[in-house]
């Protein structure tokens, strides 16, 4: 299986994982800058985007993107994850695959908190009564912060509505692998970045991420929620372009 992916540019190789309430369309706000300097990769997950939901076996997201990385000749690249695109890239690093780090709004290995498992409930049942474009307005609501302009938040509620048509519609439903990582082992440069708008457990996960990551430092975006690239991509732009 051959996950869908667009490269540009050239120069030290970056590779863009998208949050899993969006897909690889979120960088949009950052792909030219970025290409104009760096050697680019953005993919779609299985069941996001421009990728079926529809697996042989059971798989990981980040054992495609690694047998991506192999396909393309990189035996390392910078790792910017978004949300559970963090998750990804951490995965990635612990298997070796990192020069560095950008991690926005990731989750860690941190146990879910009530606030996130009430933001999961609320949308279980919502995906259960049927309502997609409920669950999908559900995650804009939460996930997007106050800067967020009308197009961000029309653009993510698109994303995840089909994200969420696609993978309710497979059958069989793809199986996926649990990937246990031990943070610790993972010294590389980190940058982890943490919304004041985001939720608890995020903003947790942030801080767990900054003191357990060997070579990690923390930023705190007072305007941000749970999406920044989305919500002030120039600004996330200059971010990244500045630490990489």
């Amino acid at each position: 299986m051959t996950i869908w992916y667009e490269e540009a540019g050239s120069g030290d190789p970056v590779v863009l994982l998208h949050s899993t309430a969006a897909d690889s369309r979120m960088w949009d706000g950052q792909w030219e800058a970025l290409t104009a300097r760096f050697r680019v990769i953005r993919v779609d997950y299985r069941g996001f985007g421009r990728t079926p939901f529809q697996a042989e076996a059971p798989y990981s997201d980040s054992g495609d993107v690694a047998d991506l990385m192999a396909e393309l000749g990189l035996s390392r690249a910078t790792l910017v994850g978004a949300s559970g695109g963090g998750m990804v890239a951490l995965e990635l690093a612990a298997a070796g695959l990192a020069s560095r780090l950008v991690l926005l709004n990731s989750p860690s290995t941190l146990a879910p908190t009530p606030d996130l498992r009430a933001y999961w409930e609320k949308e279980g049942r919502l995906l259960e009564a049927g309502d997609v474009t409920g669950a999908a307005q559900l995650n804009v609501d939460l996930l997007l912060g106050p800067e967020a302009d009308d197009a961000a938040r029309a653009r993510l509620l698109e994303m995840q509505s089909h994200a969420f048509e696609v993978q309710l519609a497979a059958d069989p439903e793809p199986v996926q692998i649990d990937n246990e990582i031990d943070l610790t082992t993972i010294d590389v440069p980190a940058l982890v970045v943490l919304g004041a708008h985001d939720l608890p457990f995020f903003r947790d996960s942030a801080r767990h991420l900054a003191a357990t990551l060997p070579d990690a430092r923390l930023i705190e975006l007072e305007w941000a929620g749970h999406l920044p690239a989305m919500e002030r991509p120039e600004e996330i732009t200059a971010l990244l372009l500045d630490y990489l």
